[in-house]
């Protein structure tokens, strides 16, 4: 079983990455860019059985940091 957890700086969190990247982005004449959030992906391989709770526990206690970030799970 395979989890794809997405790890986003909630709304508000100031994202230097995601400002430097729109700088660059109209550094190199792309203009239309108002605004960029980066975050990250974490792949999982997991045991068979495995629960959609157990990988948000995951979550909460490891893969984010809650205060600052929000995060949405996919099990395929």
């Amino acid at each position: 079983m395979k989890a794809r957890v997405h790890i986003m700086l909630k709304n508000g969190v100031l994202d230097p990455q995601g400002e430097a990247v729109r700088h660059a982005l109209g550094t190199l004449g792309f203009d239309g860019v108002h605004g960029v959030r980066q975050g990250k992906v974490i792949e999982l391989d997991l045991a068979d059985g495995t629960t959609e709770a157990t990988v948000k526990d995951m979550c909460e206690k490891l893969l984010a940091n809650t205060v600052i970030e929000s995060y949405t799970i996919e099990l395929a």
